[in-house]
This record gives C-alpha cells, structure tokens and sequence, in this order.
C-alpha cells in the first residue's frame, strides 16, 4: 500500500466518481482505476462497488475511509515538519473561520501574510463556529479562527481582537424610530437570527440567559446561514436582528439602525489543537493575526 494509492482512494471515495477524482488528481482515468484495483487486489477486499457507470463504497470502503484519510493527514504532517527544519514558512495552511470572521476582519491580515510569506499557499474556509472548531479537533485545518463559546477544552486558545454585538432593525420594526429599549422588550419583538451553532447566535443567546431569559422564549420567525441574509430580511421585514457592528459597517447607507440597548463585547480567537506540531507557516499567521502592522481597527476598542 502506497501513499499515492491511498490519496487516489481518499479522492474517489469524495467525488463518487473515477473521472472526476482523476481530473482532481491530474491523472488519467485508468491510473486512478489501475490504483484502486492494485489495492482492492493486494488485500482481497472490494472497496467500490461498480453499478453500470456509477461507483459507490461498499460497507468495508466506508469504514477504510477514516483510517486512509488519518494516515495522510499524518504524512502531510510530517512533511511540513521536515519542510520546517529545513527553510522558513512554505507548503501549505489551511485556515477555517467564521463567517463573521471571514469576512470582516480576516481578509486584510490575510493579505499582509501573503506579502510577507508568498511562498505559504494559503486556504481559507468559512463555516460557523461549530464547523471550525470540529476542523480544528479532526485536524482537516491547522487552525481556526472563531467568535463563539465552545465546549472543546483541549485546544490552545489565543486572544485577538474584540467585537461588538448590536441589535439592527429595518424602517418597518417599531424600534427604528429611536429610543432606549429594555432587556424585557425583547421577548416583544419578532427576530431573524443565525443559524443554531453560529457564534453570533450563540452568544446572544448565551446574553439573554445571564438576563435571566429563556432563548426558546424569543419568537425566531426566520434561522439564516449569513450576515448578509439577515442583513437583507432585516431591512425588507419588521423583526429584529443580532450582528456585529463590523458586519454593518461594511454597507454604508443602509436602511438598519442599531438599537439602543447595550450588549457585550465578544472576543474573536484562534484555536489550534496543540497535540499537533505547528509548522512554521501557522506560526507565522499567529504572529500576524496577533497585530498586523498598518491594519487600524476602528471597532476593536
């Protein structure tokens, strides 16, 4: 068993299809079919079943796949330390972060890391904070950068910025008129909020409940997967939304206006999992997310 034929293996098992996996991989379609028979026949197992034109994982490729997918992960591993030792930041980063995160503050610093390490192919993806910090714990990122609470205690946690939460409403929410707006007019009011296991949601959520008030109790009339969805139904609909200031600030002339009613403050942070060694490259954007030269941050306080 090679490690060629395990990432062929690992490639089809994703794309549940020989052509695909082979443009993917940058080979001929009968290298890739060549590798997977050689393995299939090496250890007398069947890991695809062939339907006509189709192929699909058969119950023992299933339960291969965890297992290849882990050994490459580890390879990958030691050949950025081996790259380590031997020059500075190079290779490749793979970096997850929220979506607030992702598109608000991250891009600026990612481009001061470019400048300064173009030798580093960085890759950024962008989910919630329960998807980022479930790449960080699989190791399928290096590391994360995340605006929520979680549960994961075994992670290496690092402080970067602050970050406001605010409450928005549109022309049509009786709050757009002004004035100050208690803790218990919120159950009042109908609410467009974030998708369950979004840092933003959670933290409100968490909020309400030093309030003393039960999150289930808030009239959720829409669960949206970006900002800038509940950006747009906000400003169309008469229900209130929860965002960053930073996410509002990002389009000028706007039709939400913030609402006098005080939040607190949340912390975006970088989480790495310290069972696995930091190559240089990681170590680099820590330094750089940490304080990036020339990048003002008017909303950090």
């Amino acid at each position: 068993m090679t490690l060629d034929q395990l990432r062929i293996f690992v490639e089809v098992a994703r794309c549940e299809h020989v052509t695909r996996a082979a443009a993917r991989l940058n080979l001929t379609q009968s290298a890739v079919s060549a590798a997977i028979t050689a393995l299939e026949q090496r250890h007398d197992v069947l890991l695809f079943n062939r339907i006509g034109r189709g192929i699909e994982l058969t119950a023992a490729g299933r339960r291969f796949v965890a297992a290849a997918e882990a050994v490459l992960s580890r390879a990958t591993e030691a050949e950025g330390l081996l790259r380590d030792l031997t020059g500075g930041p190079s290779g490749s980063l793979h970096l997850a972060a929220s979506q607030t995160v992702a598109s608000y503050w991250l891009p600026s610093r990612l481009m001061a890391f470019h400048d300064a390490y173009p030798a580093v192919d960085l890759h950024l993806s962008a989910g919630n904070t329960e998807t980022v910090v479930r790449d960080v714990a699989s190791g399928v990122v290096d590391l994360g950068v995340v605006e929520g609470a979680f549960s994961e205690t075994e992670f290496e946690v690092i402080s970067l910025a602050s970050d406001q939460m605010s409450v928005f409403v549109g022309p049509r929410h009786p709050w757009h008129a002004g004035g100050p707006v208690s803790a218990a007019d919120l159950l009042g009011s109908s609410w467009i909020l974030r998708e369950r296991g979004s840092g933003t949601r959670s933290e409100f959520e968490r909020h309400l409940t030093t309030l003393g008030m039960d999150p289930a109790a808030l009239r959720v009339v829409l669960d949206l997967p970006s900002n800038e969805a509940c950006i747009a139904a906000a400003e169309a609909g008469a229900a209130a939304t929860v965002l960053s200031r930073r996410a509002i600030g990002a389009r000028p002339g706007g039709a939400l206006r913030e609402v006098d009613i005080a939040l607190p403050a949340r912390s975006f942070r970088a989480i790495r999992d310290p069972r696995r060694h930091p190559s240089r490259a990681t170590l680099a954007l820590l330094s750089i997310l940490q304080k990036a030269p020339g990048l003002p941050d008017p909303a950090d306080p």
